[in-house]
């Protein structure tokens, strides 16, 4: 299988104890100088009682929850230097030193599509590719599908994967299957004081680059087999427009 992963976006989720989501909103974020003046809202930004959402022209989505404020980049067309969502995230946590910051994840997403094929090319890729052949799968009117959900271990911070089988929805209405993959890099925030917390939050916020490269190297080498002289660092992300579900 000559095939890379495609990354689709890029996230960064900073716990919070006790976030108030109503500290956040459009003006908050261009006059802290959080996102450039510059930037254009995408639409107008929700505000609830338990959430505040404000998406940018750009593709970055920051999205403030009572315990967790989100920080997610469409990679569409991008390359890792013009990826700013880290940047964004501590200037964010800069501007409020004193919030009772808990952890973070660094979340890359990405998938491998499957062009030209029919429709039950993920499953197969799943079924076939990642799961040895036994009696189990072959139970039911319908063929099986899976969710499979994999942790790896690394010295900085625990990878959780998971890898299920959706769909893109391209210009024309057409479908593409393909095979999803969501990681998750786990970090603890330690630390006595608000100031020593902060620092270590700053310190793993900084990795995001390395989790982004350790993502696709293990998809791509791990998983497609692709070999390292041929493979991008971090590969194109993808040109069609959405993804949705399988079911």
């Amino acid at each position: 299988m000559n095939k890379e992963v495609k990354v689709q976006e890029f996230g960064i989720i900073v716990a919070i104890e006790e976030n108030k989501p109503s500290v956040m909103n459009a003006d908050f974020l261009k006059y802290s100088g959080i996102v450039p003046e510059s930037w254009e809202l995408a639409r107008q930004p929700i505000f609830t009682q338990s959430l505040t959402q404000v998406v940018y022209t750009n593709g970055v989505s920051i999205i403030a929850e009572p315990n967790r404020v989100i920080f997610v980049e469409s990679l569409e067309g991008k390359e890792v230097k013009d990826i700013t969502v880290a940047a964004i995230a501590e200037r964010y946590v800069k501007m409020l030193p004193n919030a009772k910051y808990q952890g973070l994840g660094a979340n890359p997403r990405g998938y491998v599509g499957f062009e030209g094929a029919d429709a039950d090319a993920g499953r197969k890729f799943i079924s076939e590719r990642l799961f040895a052949p036994g009696a189990w799968q072959q139970a039911g009117k319908e063929p099986m599908r899976s969710t499979v959900n994999l942790v790896y271990s690394y010295d900085r911070a625990p990878l959780y994967l998971t890898i299920n089988e959706a769909a893109l929805r391209n210009p024309d209405e057409s479908t593409t299957p393909i095979v999803l993959f969501s990681g998750s890099f786990s970090y603890e925030v330690s630390g006595e004081s608000s100031e020593e917390k902060l620092n270590n939050l700053l310190k793993v916020m900084g990795n995001w680059q390395t989790d982004l490269q350790e993502f696709c190297y293990l998809i791509n080498h791990k998983f497609l087999g692709v070999s390292q002289e041929t493979a991008s660092i971090v590969p194109d992300v993808f040109t069609v427009n959405s993804v949705a579900a399988a079911v």
